[in-house]
């Protein structure tokens, strides 16, 4: 026992003494614990300082670099390009456009009936290639509209053990939603293009606000728009334009805004942004991309050359451009009709009649019922023509009128209703939001 006090002793006094602060300070700690003083915390382990320092040097071996590398060498890598078809291409001009250098490739594409009529002598369909290192063809995917539905058409080949195979495949389209701006500096169509707006869309355009604006002589340089528009989108990419989901047009410092709304059970339509219907009876042009190169007015007439009046308004556009009726009705002649060539001749309400003229080709019959927009015909240059363009004329009564007036006028005010005003309203406070978002966009690009 002695000895076992002794011992404890013995380690107390070596503590102390390499330690004499530190044990110091421990018992006035207790002192004033015990005497219900501060309380304080101490330390009994070892100076960190007296602790000694040994430095360890271990080898770190090199990381295998040589064995990635030799195993990149070794990995496969496919390219991939896209491009879209052009009507003059061949097999080995579309797959060296793509960067494909393969003979079996372009045979095959010249011999397969699927691959021939999907690509060759076909313009605007997306195409994208796999190809691996040295050039050769892996797959080929092109995808075009299948019409104006909500698919379309996926043309798939593939190189396989024993040669190339190809597919076709139908699938749906997925909508997505674009916004864009603009200002004039010359033309709507220079400003769209800028833009990278499809023509399509700025057609639309000129159509939701044709009963508002003159597009032909009414714009300002310095006039600007903002639009929110639909794109039809095949495996992720843009395959074709939708409809304006919203507009807004600013002309000679006037606010014009647009949106589109179809209540339920009914059709839908363009409104203002309070709910006042924009649709009209007839569209303001038959044709969707062109331009006026002789409008309602006296004129040099080109074959008979003399003045005489022009009863109605060409429109110069590329033979083969469809052209659409203007408005709902039916149709009252379709044939071939003196200096007129092939001619159509549609009977609307209200004793209105619209005559197109010079058709390359017709697609409706007498007695045929037809809704405005509807593709009735061709461009062409048959009859009493210089060149491809549209005669289109409007008369009331069998007495002649400027189309152009007559686009303006026939207004189908019918407003939102009282039941859908709520879904109404809060679609309008989104795209306001959208429209000024396209706004400041354009702002930003302007600085």
């Amino acid at each position: 026992m002695n000895n076992g006090l002794k011992t404890v002793g013995d380690q107390l006094s070596a503590l102390v003494r390499r330690h004499p602060k530190r044990v110091t300070a421990l018992i006035s700690t207790l002192f004033l614990v015990s005497t219900g003083g501060a309380y304080a915390v101490a330390s009994l382990g070892p100076d960190m300082s007296d602790v000694p320092v040994r430095q360890i040097v271990e080898p770190v071996a090199d990381l295998p670099l040589q064995i990635q590398a030799d195993a990149l060498d070794a990995h496969n890598f496919n390219l991939f390009r896209t491009d879209v078809t052009r009507s003059s291409d061949t097999a080995k001009s579309l797959l060296a456009r793509l960067g494909i250098d393969d003979a079996d490739a372009a045979a095959f594409l010249r011999s397969d009936a699927k691959a021939k009529t999907a690509l060759l002598g076909r313009s605007g369909n997306t195409v994208t290639v796999e190809g691996s290192a040295t050039h050769s063809l892996q797959k080929l995917t092109a995808r075009w509209s299948a019409g104006s539905g909500d698919s379309f058409q996926r043309l798939v080949i593939e190189k396989t053990p024993t040669g190339f195979a190809s597919r076709v495949e139908t699938a749906a389209l997925t909508a997505n939603s674009r916004l864009a701006s603009g200002t004039i500096r010359s033309s709507l169509f220079a400003a769209t293009d800028d833009a990278s707006i499809p023509d399509a869309i700025a057609s639309q355009l000129i159509e939701i606000f044709s009963g508002d604006l003159d597009f032909h002589r009414g714009l300002r340089k310095g006039d600007r728009f903002s639009i929110v528009y639909e794109t039809l989108e095949a495996d992720g990419e843009p395959l074709r334009a939708g409809r304006i989901l919203s507009a807004e047009f600013v002309n000679n410092g006037k606010t014009y805004q647009a949106m589109w709304f179809a209540e339920p059970g009914k059709k839908g339509a363009y409104y203002t942004l309070d709910g006042q219907s924009l649709h009209r009876a007839f569209l303001a042009s038959p044709v969707a991309f062109s331009r006026i190169s002789s409008g309602f007015a006296m004129r040099m007439h080109p074959i008979q050359n003399r003045w005489k009046a022009h009863l109605g308004v060409d429109y110069a556009a590329p033979t083969g451009t469809a052209v659409r009726t203007v408005g709902d009705g039916v149709v009252e002649f379709a044939g071939v009709q003196n200096g007129f060539g092939n001619v159509v001749f549609v009977n609307h309400r209200n004793a209105n009649t619209t005559v197109y003229a010079h058709l390359s080709r017709i697609n409706v019959k007498k007695g045929q019922t037809v809704s405005q927009g509807d593709l009735i015909g061709a461009v062409g240059s048959t009859g009493w023509a210089t060149g491809p363009h549209l005669h289109f004329e409007f008369r009331v009564n069998g007495i002649h009128q400027d189309p152009m007036t007559i686009a303006k006028q026939n207004i189908n005010a019918e407003p939102v209703s009282t039941a859908a005003r709520p879904a109404f309203n809060q679609l309008a406070s989104v795209m306001r939001t959208q429209l000024s978002a396209g706004e400041a966009v354009r702002q930003a690009s302007a600085q």
